[in-house]
């Protein structure tokens, strides 16, 4: 009796070692999410021009981009990297934490490219120009994507990661690296709208940034209801972006470029 006692004893000692690695990973990634909150809430204070908000320079932008990305996305990103953690064999840390940064590496290549992009309109996408009907075309595009085939297929990935684990898994470091690649692909399928409606809300706005982050945040997260959460989000992206056509000024927190903030 008393051999088969400390056998159980012995057994559960890993299992719980490698249940407050998890918890740890989790902790991590959000004391890293709250500390990217921090630094943009200082460092952009002030800088919110309304929608397409000039993004600075190349070096600037992408740092910024990559903080910001971690502050939104790794809370949501936290269960996948634990139950990562929870079937790899690799009893060390690096693994899960090379996974998280294939995530990042992926939402950073989306920043390049919407800097890239916001660098050859001109003043195309200046309020007083198209910027106006670019930004409520742009809501009502993401509105209309969240209903779509392609964006139910990549939210799926995003919400039951157990399978998209089982077959894309990779053993070693190099192996986490480009499965959190993969898993941030799909992400980016995802999300990629509401990312262009946080440009035409407003990229600097700590504001808009908290919203469209809680939405991710609820879709990704909140599975009962099945299609309501997507729904929702895409009626209140339909909202704004009709107001933001049709009477931007009714548009709380929305600062109209030139025009001060809206009430």
């Amino acid at each position: 009796m008393i051999a088969t006692a400390e056998a159980s004893g012995a057994g559960l000692a890993p299992a719980h070692a490698a249940a407050r690695t998890r918890l740890g990973l989790v902790a991590l990634l959000i004391a890293l999410a709250a500390a990217g909150w921090w630094w943009t809430a200082d460092r952009m204070r002030g800088m919110d021009e309304g929608p397409w908000t000039a993004l600075g320079g190349f070096g600037w932008f992408v740092g910024a981009w990559v903080v910001m990305m971690g502050a939104m996305m790794f809370p949501s990103v936290a269960p996948t990297v634990a139950l990562y953690s929870k079937l790899t064999k690799q009893r060390s840390p690096l693994s899960p934490l090379m996974f998280a940064a294939g995530y990042l590496v992926v939402w950073g290549a989306v920043g390049v490219a919407a800097y890239g992009l916001a660098s050859i309109d001109g003043d195309v996408l200046t309020w007083d120009n198209a910027g106006r009907w670019v930004a409520g075309v742009t809501l009502l595009v993401a509105a209309a994507y969240e209903l779509t085939p392609l964006k139910d297929v990549c939210l799926g990935k995003c919400r039951s990661p157990l399978g998209f684990l089982l077959g894309a898994w990779r053993e070693g470091p190099g192996g986490a690296l480009g499965m959190g690649a993969k898993h941030g692909a799909w992400c980016v399928g995802c999300c990629w709208a509401l990312m262009a409606s946080l440009f035409a809300l407003g990229v600097m706005s700590l504001t808009w940034m908290a919203f469209v982050a809680a939405l991710i945040a609820l879709e990704k997260t909140v599975t009962a209801g099945g299609r309501a959460v997507t729904w929702g989000t895409a009626l209140i992206l339909l909202v704004l972006g009709i107001a933001a056509i049709a009477v931007p000024e009714s548009v709380p927190a929305l600062t109209i470029p030139g025009g001060g903030m809206s009430m």
